[in-house]
């Protein structure tokens, strides 16, 4: 099985002039049950199906497995999804030998910057860049299935 194993932080100062790449992302679940998540996603003009399993105990590493789409099936899938959308500009900024995507998010999760790495196991070194704050892997209010159901600007 495919495993997806990631940390995630929060980012503080700039990051935007580091990114090489970015792209606005718009996407919903079809179903947003804990542990087992279907996602359809439109990012630069394309389409993808996501599926992902439970995190492990660490919330670094869980399954997943993704498809690319058409987009015109994506977007019709777009309208099977629960209510609430994610949608965000993600930025790809290299830092050593690995890819951070920082996720800046917008309408009811304003505010929040998010940044991933994925790493090929659970205890592989990365190194930080400057913008990386606090790490919430595994802190499940940061994941987009509940950023849909509990938006940020309600944790206030």
């Amino acid at each position: 099985m495919p495993q997806e194993i990631e940390r995630k932080f929060l980012v503080k100062g700039e990051y935007k002039s580091q990114a090489y790449s970015q792209d606005r992302i718009i996407q919903g679940y079809i179903s947003s049950a804990r542990g087992r998540t279907v996602r359809v996603r439109i990012r630069g003009g394309q389409g993808y199906l996501t599926i992902k399993g439970a995190s492990d105990a660490s919330g670094i590493s869980r399954y997943e497995w993704e498809k690319e789409i058409p987009l015109n099936e994506a977007e019709e899938l777009m309208k099977l999804c629960e209510p609430g959308v994610i949608d965000k500009t993600r930025y790809l900024i290299r830092s050593g030998n690995h890819v951070f995507e920082v996720d800046e998010f917008y309408g009811e999760n304003e505010g929040l910057v998010v940044a991933e790495v994925e790493l090929a196991s659970e205890n592989e070194p990365f190194e930080k860049p400057d913008f990386i704050g606090q790490e919430v892997t595994g802190d499940i209010r940061y994941y987009n299935s509940q950023l849909m159901k509990h938006p940020f600007k309600e944790w206030k």
